[in-house]
């Protein structure tokens, strides 16, 4: 006789929600004792048999996971369409299991928890094994698998609470949890533990476990104890993939520990573990950067015989360590190798041949290196070219490869054109600065005012007044329009050469435009009418700034105190300082020694010796033009002072002569 039991569904609370039961509990089973009148009876409840493997493993059964995985893999939780109320996933599969008076076993427990898509999901059924259903209990592989699942999710909290509950449940590891805990931590101690771990379960390394321990050590910077792992699976006869053989080497090598890195590149080869591309570059780079660079042309060409092909970084740094060892000659002949075989260069490769060829005096011979390499050279390249050269000086080089970059392109690279422009400038060729900014329209560059501007300055230093007249009046009709800066750089200049109207008539036409006079004007215009010997005219402009609201500056005021010292005008020098004072404006250096030399040219002996003390009140450090000017006071010998401005703006540099 067989029957069924039914319970019909009920409710029941769950985190203060109504929850709704899925499934009807259901039993199967015979009746084996029953009263007379019927009312009661015992049963047997029929349950299902778990089949086994030849082991005695229980074999996972697949429909069971898989409507598991479905319930689990519905959102979570769920709202029933037709009652509205709250479906708890887990409580679902409670209840399935329950109809079905069924148990899950670690196997097919592992195997749902690998089916879930989220690390949260899969560690929510992971507790609700061991928490819900009856009489299930985690194994190691069980742990295993919620470790590798917890492996991706950056969990490493969560990873370690784990590990201290299968430690609390007395459940021991198998070499598999170590090895996937020594993939997940990286901290020493943490792989200390792991270590232990080992010991404590009574495990021993396979050669999986020293090379995840070698290559976590070397994440964490370890090298010395990344080295000492090597030497026992060695010791044990184990060995490295190529992939864990090149990560050691290249953590050695950048450790600057060459002695060890050779004695595994050594067993490397001896155990049959061919070396590949990557190999032989970290070797070369490592013998290169220590002065072996016959070692580094041996292991290039055993790479080669080897029939690995040379990459751009192979190349690269075989170029780089045959330039540091001052091998140009070998350098360039790899280069036109490196060309042959069709590996194009990048701004890396021109970079170190740049730096070999410099270091050796040989820069005439990039002309040879861009023809060798011409069919790959493009704009960038020769940007890249042209702006380092220009930067580190070499304007002749900058501005042939210019040329050529010149008749290259039709469009133009802004930042090279104002590298080569600088470096022009900077170098005091003006005739080629003047060329270039003419003519860098015709690349499609708009000039602007900071180019004018660079192209003033150098004029301004060369006192080239002519060029500086033609290309403001240029400017003036073509535009960019002049700024402050602008004025400022002509004032200097005219006030080097000399060109006093110019200056005036400049300023005068500054105060009738937009662009007003600040500090730094009213201080190169006093310096160019002072130094010219106007003094009365440049005094008149130091008090006409002042009324109109600019303070003066220590530099106005050493201007002036300079040229008044020149005239022998000490009493009007030493009024501007006192002023100076009052002024709350504190002198520096600069100014003491400018008043210094002029009382002592003048003779007033005990005025300098005076001005001495005030200047080591004032906390100054006296430099080598306050000693040499203390050296004529005591030895009464007038050597002169020579004072040079760099600018109006930066204040002076001064040099004894005599």
């Amino acid at each position: 006789m067989k029957f069924h039991l039914h319970h019909h569904h009920h409710l029941r609370l769950h985190n203060f929600k109504t929850i709704i039961r899925h499934f009807a509990t259901k039993y199967s089973g015979r009746v084996i004792q029953e009263t007379l009148n019927g009312k009661t009876f015992s049963v047997t409840i029929k349950t299902q048999n778990i089949q086994r493997d030849i082991r005695g493993y229980p074999i996972p059964r697949h429909d069971l996971i898989c409507k598991i995985t479905k319930i689990l893999q519905s959102s979570s939780p769920a709202i029933s369409p037709s009652s509205k109320l709250i479906i708890d996933p887990f409580l679902q599969v409670s209840d399935y299991l329950q109809t079905l008076n069924l148990t899950l076993t670690p196997s097919e427990a592992s195997e749902i928890l690998k089916s879930l898509k989220t690390s949260q999901k899969a560690l929510e059924f992971f507790k609700f094994c061991s928490d819900e259903i009856p009489g299930f209990k985690h194994d190691c592989f069980t742990y295993n698998r919620i470790l590798t699942i917890l492996s991706k999710s950056n969990s490493l909290e969560i990873v370690k609470s784990v590990v201290d509950e299968m430690e609390k449940c007395g459940i021991k590891g198998n070499i598999s949890t170590v090895n996937i805990l020594i993939g997940i931590f990286d901290g020493v101690l943490e792989l200390e533990k792991c270590v232990g771990l080992v010991k404590k379960w009574g495990l021993l390394f396979n050669c999986y476990t020293y090379k995840c321990l070698l290559q976590a050590y070397l994440r964490c910077n370890e090298v010395s104890k990344a080295f000492h792992v090597y030497i026992e699976m060695r010791r044990k006869g184990y060995v490295l993939d190529i992939f864990a053989y090149n990560m050691l080497l290249d953590a050695l090598a950048k450790d600057d520990k060459a002695e060890q890195a050779s004695k595994v590149f050594a067993d490397m080869k001896r155990k049959h573990c061919e070396p590949d591309g990557y190999t032989y570059t970290i070797m070369i780079r490592m013998n290169g950067k220590i002065g072996k660079a016959e070692e580094c042309l041996s292991l290039f060409q055993d790479m080669i015989t080897k029939g690995c092909s040379p990459n751009l970084i192979a190349y690269n740094t075989m170029i780089q360590a045959l330039a540091r060892n001052h091998m140009v000659d070998k350098m360039v002949f790899l280069f036109s190798k490196m060309v042959e075989k069709g590996c194009q260069p990048n701004e890396f490769t021109y970079s170190v041949i740049l730096d070999g060829l410099a270091a050796e005096g040989q820069l005439t011979r990039l002309d040879e290196v861009v023809e060798m390499s011409k069919k790959y050279m493009h704009k960038g390249i020769y940007s890249y070219l042209v702006k380092t050269l220009s930067k580190s000086g070499h304007a002749s080089e900058a501005h042939r490869l210019f040329c050529n970059m010149w008749n290259f392109n039709d469009g133009g690279d802004r930042d090279a054109y104002m590298s080569m422009l600088e470096s022009l400038c900077h170098s005091g060729k003006t005739a080629e600065a003047l060329d270039l900014l003419n003519k860098i329209h015709e690349k499609g560059i708009m000039t602007d005012t900071v180019m004018y501007n660079m192209v003033f300055s150098a004029l301004g230093k060369l006192k080239q007044i002519s060029q500086i007249h033609d290309l403001y009046e240029h400017m003036k009709i073509n535009g960019p329009s002049p700024n402050i800066f602008t004025y400022n750089i002509l004032l200097a200049g005219y006030g080097r050469a000399g060109g006093v109207d110019d200056a005036v008539k400049l300023f005068e036409e500054m105060e009738s435009g937009d662009c007003r006079p600040d500090i730094i004007t009213y201080n190169s215009l006093i310096n160019c009418l002072g130094k010219n010997g106007d003094l009365d005219e440049a005094h008149m402009k130091f008090k006409e700034m002042q009324e109109k609201g600019l303070n003066p500056d220590v530099v106005t005021y050493s201007n002036l105190i300079e040229c008044f010292g020149k005239k022998n005008r000490v009493e009007m020098a030493l009024t501007l300082f006192h002023e100076m004072r009052a002024e709350t404006c504190y002198p520096n250096i600069v100014t003491y020694n400018i008043l210094l030399d002029c009382l002592e040219k003048c003779g007033k002996r005990s005025e300098a010796l005076e001005l001495y003390a005030k200047l080591k009140q004032q906390g100054l450090t006296p430099d080598t033009i306050t000693y040499a000017v203390l050296d004529r006071l005591q030895s009464k010998s007038h050597k002169t002072v020579r004072i040079r401005r760099q600018s109006p703006i930066s204040g002076w540099v001064f040099s004894p002569i005599g």
